[in-house]
């Protein structure tokens, strides 16, 4: 009989592969023989031994005040606009008069009092569910492509074809892993009460212990010939429902009803992420053509009862960057002059690129002079509109972040998007663009993190990204990790460097970050590199991790010489 725990194993494998970036950050528990992990990010290697960023070295010898804000754009998930760590710490737009619903600033969103929800819908809910940009990109090129062959296809058209064959390999295969997943988990929702319901007789209280199963299971093996030859269901016997519930044990799902909970994740993946019948956009801009505006909500916290709250990770996010540093509780951000400018765009799917473009647009056009965009994906359908969005904010000189995801893979191999790579022409298409990598606190082989992705070519930087604690929504606080973390560290760098050195301009604040990090001469594991080392300086541009205190010294003197 096949243990229940080896196809759990192999499905929790392959199936959080396929997660978005904001789903796969990952808990991890504090490490209190060591050190305390709450602030390690923000510790400095010279002085404590820890990789962090050197934010309290810089905090503690900073003299220099500051009057004026900073505004960071947070284009994420909604976010907990009422936590009480980022109390005083959001943007807000005082040329738009609250709730009268009329368009004060004539800026194209009515009542954007503290940013704007891209995902709400005309009926006043909100997606939650939305495609893969594979999924996208089939429908999009479907009638076009479809039973033709690579010989039968125009040279105009022979990059959009290959994307296209590209993208049905990726949907087969990912329909594949969620179709075994789905029956398989169905079946454990199935076979959970009954199996339950079983060991009542055994345990009336229902208060057994793994090792107690265990020992039922040896008895009925070995011992109890009578036990062995007791049908209950079929041929389900009693020692397949033993084995079942010593499983649950084994991978911490007794809680029948997170159980379902879990069916409910795969159940919707399957049949709306993954499903070429299902389109978010009929709820939220059908009928719109190109980059119309019009569309969405100023609700950034929507708590409809019966949907799925989706609020976590740009809380998490925001908090890293600009949670209250006076207010003595939670975290402290990087300061509190840093003002989070929430847009939300991130559902349980991939991004819409126009919702990323007009994001882009909408923090550049309010004020922002950084954003930060903690997600990631692997293709792209309207590509043309986010290099334009990035574009024009260089032009503008806002700096854009972007986490370099959680695939352990070599970025240079396997594009993500969004970039400021054409990876069709191989240009980098800006030059205010910053791709963040992540590390852990060890300085040692597994200095990066198991699951960053790096490049030589596409990433830029890496920064703390593991086990870093972050505020939760519901005033609750954890450790969680994934490059998602990592790039507001940079975020914020640039926001604060910015705050003491506005002259500066959006290419010298990026050479400053680079340029100024810490250099670490140590062979690191390559993520998904089965074992393969490399000198860390091999895997990203600037062959350095994230230094505050460096950054901030470096950009003093660049603004003298400007003067």
């Amino acid at each position: 009989m096949l243990k229940y725990s080896t196809i759990i194993i192999l499905l929790f494998l392959i199936g959080c592969k396929t997660l978005h970036d904001s789903e796969k950050v990952s808990k991890t528990p504090k490490e209190t023989n060591a050190f305390n992990l709450n602030f390690w990010h923000q510790k400095d290697y010279s002085l404590d031994k820890i990789p962090g960023v050197s934010l309290d070295k810089w905090h503690k010898e900073n003299t220099k005040k500051t009057k004026g804000n900073i505004i960071v754009a947070v284009i994420d998930t909604q976010i907990d606009t009422n936590h009480e760590d980022l109390q005083g710490q959001l943007w807000k737009n005082e040329k738009e008069i609250p709730n009268n619903k009329l368009d004060d600033d004539n800026n194209g969103y009515i009542d954007d009092v503290n940013g704007w929800n891209y995902l709400g819908t005309k009926s006043g809910n909100y997606i939650v569910w939305a495609n893969f940009e594979y999924v996208r990109l089939i429908r999009k090129w479907k009638p076009f492509f479809e039973g033709k062959k690579q010989e039968e296809i125009q040279p105009s058209d022979l990059m959009n074809f290959k994307e296209y064959q590209r993208a049905l390999i990726k949907l087969d295969s990912e329909n594949k892993i969620y179709d075994n997943w789905l029956k398989y988990i169905t079946y454990n929702v199935d076979f959970f009460p009954k199996s339950k319901d079983t060991l009542k007789h055994f345990f009336p209280k229902e208060d057994y212990t793994y090792q107690q199963l265990d020992s039922l299971y040896k008895k009925y093996k070995i011992n109890d010939k009578s036990l062995k030859q007791r049908r209950l269901d079929r041929d389900e016997d009693l020692g397949t429902r033993i084995d079942f519930m010593m499983a649950r044990f084994e991978f911490n799902e007794t809680n029948y009803e997170e159980l379902k909970n879990l069916k409910i994740q795969v159940d919707s993946v399957y049949y709306k992420n993954l499903s070429l019948d299902y389109n978010e956009r009929v709820y939220i801009d059908e009928g719109m053509s190109g980059l119309e505006k019009g569309y969405g909500s100023n609700n950034l916290n929507m708590d409809i009862k019966g949907i799925r709250k989706f609020n976590t990770h740009s809380t998490e996010v925001s908090s890293v960057i600009a949670s209250n540093r006076k207010n003595k509780i939670g975290i402290n951000g990087f300061s509190n002059n840093i003002k989070i400018m929430p847009l939300t765009i991130v559902p349980s799917g991939d991004e819409n690129d126009k919702d990323i473009a007009l994001a882009i647009r909408y923090a550049v056009d309010n004020g922002a002079k950084v954003i930060n965009m903690s997600f990631s994906k692997d293709f792209s359908v309207n590509k043309e509109w986010v290099f334009d969005a990035i574009q024009y904010a260089e032009k503008h000189h806002v700096l854009i972040v972007h986490c370099a995801g959680n695939d352990s893979e070599n970025m240079d191999l396997n594009p993500k998007y969004p970039s400021d790579n054409d990876f069709i022409n191989k240009k980098e298409v800006s030059n205010n663009f910053i791709n963040v990598g992540s590390i852990s606190h060890k300085v040692d082989s597994t200095f990066v993190s198991s699951f960053s992705n790096y490049g030589k070519e596409n990433v830029d930087i890496f920064a703390p990204g593991e086990q870093i604690y972050v505020a939760k929504p519901d005033n609750k606080y954890d450790f969680d990790s994934g490059t998602s973390l990592a790039g507001p560290m940079v975020s914020a760098t640039a926001a604060l460097i910015w705050l003491y050195y506005p002259t500066l301009t959006v290419q010298e604040v990026k050479q400053i970050i680079l340029e100024s990090g810490t250099s670490y001469t140590i062979d690191v594991l390559v993520p998904g590199g089965e074992g393969k080392k490399l000198p860390f300086n091999e895997l990203s541009k600037s062959g350095k991790t994230l230094n505050v205190f460096n950054a901030m010294k470096m950009a003093k003197e660049m603004s003298k010489r400007k003067k």
